[in-house]
C-alpha cells in the first residue's frame, strides 16, 4: 500500500522559465494531473509516456520526447499527436528524424560530467564537444530545425560544478550554431535535482544561466525527483517473522522480518536508483497500549528485513534496530517513496505490481486543482 500526499509547491528560484517533469520518475495519473494543473510541461521517453502526458490534457508543445535514441514508430506517432520538440546525439538519429518528421524541433543533448550522480545517463546518451559542430553542420545540411541544447547532469546529482561546467559547454553550442546558420532559442538544463542540495545547486545553476546566457534564451528545466520523492510513504505488512537465537547470549537475538513489497516491487529504488528506505513501526496512536512498539519505554531489537520473493537479494534492511517486538500482521512504513519507485515495479515470483494507492491532499490549493 502506498501513500501519496501531493505538495502544491514549486520549486523556488529555479532558474528556469518553465518546469518539465520527467514522466518516469513517478507516471501516476494523480501526480501528472497535478503538475499539468500548475502549468508544467512533461519530459516523455516513450510513446506510453507521451500518451500519459497528453492524457492530462495538456497541449503537445509542452511536451519534450527526450530521448536521443528514438524507435521509427514512436517518431511517426509523435509526429501524428504534434509533438514536435525532442533531442538527438548522434547522425544516424538525424537522418531517421529528416526520414520520419522532418519538421521536428531538435535540442542537442551534450555529454555531461555526472561522475558523483547516483544514476549516471553519460555513459549512454550525450554527444561530446567534439562532435557537436560536426551534428550540427550534418543537421544543418539536412534542413532540420535545431532550436536548443539540452543536457543532464544524472538523476540524484551531488557535485554542483557539473551544472556550471553543462552551462559553459552549451554556451560554446550555441555560438557553433550560430555560425552555422541555427537559430537557438532554448536551453532544457535537465533535471538531477535532490530537497537537501536545491538551493545550493539552483543558485549555481542560475548564476552560470545568467552570465552565460541572455535575458532572452528560453530556459527549462526537468525536475522529477524533486518534485515526488517526499510525496510518498509507503506502507508495508509483515507476512512472516523468522527468530535467531544466539545460543550464547539470548540478550543478542535477532530476528528477521518478511514484507509483502520488496526490491521486485515498490522498493526497486534499492536496486536502480541506489536509495536506503529506513523502516518505522506503523501504529494507530489513539488505539496503542503503553506497551506497544511504538513505546517510548519499548527496548530496541534488531531486525533484518527482507521481501517476499525467493530470491536472496530481495533484502530491504540488513540490520535494523526498531522499538519493541514485532509481530505477523504488524505493519512498517517508509518515507520518500516517490521516486523510481512504482514505476518500476515487476511481477516477479507471481507477486502483483498493482498496489494500492491512498491520495491524500495536504494542502487547499491543491485539492482545488484536482478538484478534491
Amino acid at each position: 500500500m502506498v501513500g501519496l500526499s501531493l505538495p502544491l509547491d514549486r520549486p523556488p528560484g529555479t532558474p528556469a522559465d518553465e518546469h518539465g517533469t520527467a514522466v518516469k520518475c513517478n507516471p501516476d495519473p494523480e501526480v501528472l494531473r497535478l503538475m499539468a494543473q500548475l502549468g508544467n510541461g512533461f519530459d516523455c521517453a516513450s510513446k506510453s509516456e507521451i500518451d500519459m502526458a497528453l492524457q492530462t490534457g495538456i497541449d503537445p508543445s509542452r511536451i519534450i520526447y527526450a530521448q536521443p535514441c528514438k524507435t521509427k514508430s514512436y517518431l511517426r506517432y509523435a509526429s501524428e499527436v504534434g509533438v514536435k520538440q525532442m533531442t538527438f546525439d548522434n547522425a544516424d538519429e538525424l537522418y531517421k528524424i529528416k526520414a520520419t518528421f522532418p519538421e521536428a524541433e531538435l535540442y542537442l543533448r551534450i555529454l555531461t560530467d555526472d561522475s558523483t550522480s547516483l544514476c549516471r545517463l553519460s555513459m549512454k546518451f550525450g554527444a561530446s564537444m567534439d562532435q557537436a559542430r560536426m551534428l550540427l553542420e550534418l543537421a544543418y545540411k539536412l534542413e532540420l530545425k535545431v532550436v536548443g541544447v539540452s543536457f543532464h547532469v544524472g538523476s540524484g546529482a551531488e557535485d554542483p560544478r557539473a551544472f556550471l561546467k553543462a552551462v559553459q559547454d552549451a554556451r560554446m553550442v550555441f555560438d557553433q550554431a550560430a555560425e552555422i546558420g541555427h537559430e537557438l532559442h532554448t536551453l532544457d538544463v535537465g533535471g538531477g535535482f535532490c530537497q537537501d542540495t536545491f538551493e545550493k545547486f539552483a543558485g549555481i545553476l542560475g548564476e552560470a544561466v545568467d552570465t552565460y546566457f541572455p535575458p532572452n534564451i528560453r530556459v527549462i528545466a526537468e525536475p522529477g525527483r524533486y518534485y515526488v520523492a517526499t510525496a510518498y510513504t509507503l506502507a508495508a505488512n509483515v507476512i512472516a517473522r523468522r527468530d535467531i537465537p544466539d545460543p550464547d547470549d539470548p540478550s543478542r537475538d535477532a530476528f528477521m522480518l518478511y514484507l509483502n513489497d520488496g526490491v521486485y516491487g515498490n522498493f526497486s529504488n534499492i536496486i536502480f536508483d541506489h536509495q536506503h528506505p529506513v523502516a518505522q513501526v506503523l501504529t494507530c496512536a489513539a488505539d496503542s497500549p503503553p506497551d506497544s512498539p511504538n513505546s517510548a519505554t519499548s527496548e530496541d531489537i534488531t531486525y533484518s528485513i527482507w521481501g517476499p520473493t525467493c530470491d536472496g537479494i530481495d533484502v530491504i534492511s540488513e540490520r535494523i534496530a526498531l522499538p519493541g517486538l514485532l509481530n505477523t500482521g504488524d505493519w512498517l512504513y517508509f518515507e520518500e517513496m516517490g521516486a523510481y519507485t512504482k514505476c518500476s515495479a515487476t511481477r516477479f515470483n507471481g507477486f502483483s505490481d498493482n498496489h494500492e494507492v491512498i491520495y491524500i491532499s495536504s494542502e487547499p490549493g491543491a485539492s482545488a486543482l484536482l478538484n478534491y
